[in-house]
């Protein structure tokens, strides 16, 4: 059992100055047969991404699998708290270059988070270790609920700190997905900066533009397309722009609190369960929510039982949500109401406490009048 994680609150940060992440205990991968000139050429760039339990790990190896299979030419790179277990951290390691296990670092700013309805999000401050990795030179932070469509190598061409717009306050720049450069001056800072102004919202994201506070005036280059960090909650609420636009999307998020892990899929139909068709803005769509666990299911699955053998765990099929239902009904069942005698029913009915539901019902007196009666 992993043991409790600290939780931390801004003036705490500058404690957790790490000159680098950690690296896992486990041994180096074999040799990838990948590994030829190009990717040794790239050696020192990296796509990086963030899983604090083993929901997100999920994401981040269908996100590290989507890169894999769009044939990036960078390393990846997967930052893991202490409480991702040990067969999803083997799982990674079968899709990342490096993973690295990292302090939980968490804003502790209920007020602000609460504006979002989103108490979950304070730990996102754990992803300013990423300014750590100074083994590189330049990467391309994507969060575990992204999911790349093409190749999207030519974001190393970017400057720090690049990043697309928030489709919620345009004039903010979306923290899913940014360039930037490695530097442990920049980590200080931003640990510093954290310590003395906190989170407009709590999170990694208020930090961050507030940090990098020029985003939006000026460097129009550091502006990426929304295309590289499409919201599929955005969507709906400017339809007649996707369907323009949205054969070119790049990158899709999945933001909002229901994650694709969230959904159980049917392998026979090729459809997730519990997902609405309806054109409603708090949905992810079909399409894109369809490719992601099409991806868990051919390349990541296989994985996951390997690394767990014959220990049991939840694959998000919906022959397991079958089972699971029927097990919690069983859970659930209302333990039987105790036996009482009749002097203590006698003495609750001359009390008023009528069981009128119960053994008091009239059906039950009917009955005990019948027999006597008899």
């Amino acid at each position: 059992m992993w043991g409790l994680i600290p939780v931390l609150d801004c003036s705490q940060l500058l404690s957790l100055c790490p000159p680098h992440c950690k690296p896992s205990s486990r041994p180096s991968r074999p040799a990838d047969p990948r590994a030829d000139s190009p990717q040794r050429a790239m050696s020192d760039q990296a796509f990086v991404t963030l899983a604090t339990n083993d929901s997100y790990a999920k994401g981040a190896m269908v996100l590290g699998q989507s890169l894999r299979n769009h044939n990036t030419t960078r390393k990846l790179v997967a930052l893991v708290g202490p409480h991702v277990t040990e067969p999803c951290r083997t799982a990674l390691h079968s899709i990342y270059d490096e993973v690295c296990v990292v302090d939980i670092m968490d804003s502790g700013d209920a007020s602000h988070l609460a504006l979002m309805k989103r108490p979950d999000l304070g730990v996102t401050f754990t992803k300013l270790h990423c300014w750590t990795l100074t083994q590189y030179s330049k990467c391309v932070f994507m969060d575990a609920d992204t999911l790349v469509l093409s190749n999207i190598d030519e974001l190393f061409e970017r400057e720090e700190l690049s990043a697309a717009p928030d489709p919620g306050w345009p004039d903010c720049f979306n923290s899913g997905v940014f360039v930037f450069r490695p530097s442990n001056e920049t980590h200080e800072k931003l640990l510093a900066f954290c310590s003395e102004n906190g989170s407009f919202d709590g999170g990694d994201q208020g930090v961050l533009n507030s940090f990098f506070n020029t985003w939006a005036t000026a460097d129009i280059s550091k502006h990426l397309p929304f295309i590289y960090n499409l919201s599929s909650i955005a969507i709906y609420s400017y339809l007649p722009a996707f369907r323009q636009f949205g054969h070119d999307a790049k990158v899709v998020h999945f933001l909002g609190k229901t994650k694709p892990w969230n959904y159980t899929y049917d392998v026979q139909s090729g459809q997730v369960r519990g997902h609405s068709l309806s054109p409603d803005p708090s949905q992810l769509h079909p399409d894109y929510l369809v490719m992601w666990w099409q991806i868990y299911a051919k390349s990541v699955l296989p994985s996951l039982q390997q690394a767990y053998g014959d220990a049991p765990f939840s694959t998000g099929f919906t022959e397991d949500k079958i089972h699971e239902d029927v097990k919690g009904a069983q859970l659930s069942a209302p333990p039987p109401p105790p036996q009482i005698s009749s002097e203590e029913r006698k003495q609750r009915w001359e009390a008023g406490q009528v069981d009128y539901m119960g053994d008091d019902s009239f059906v039950h007196i009917e009955r005990k009048l019948d027999s006597f009666l008899k």
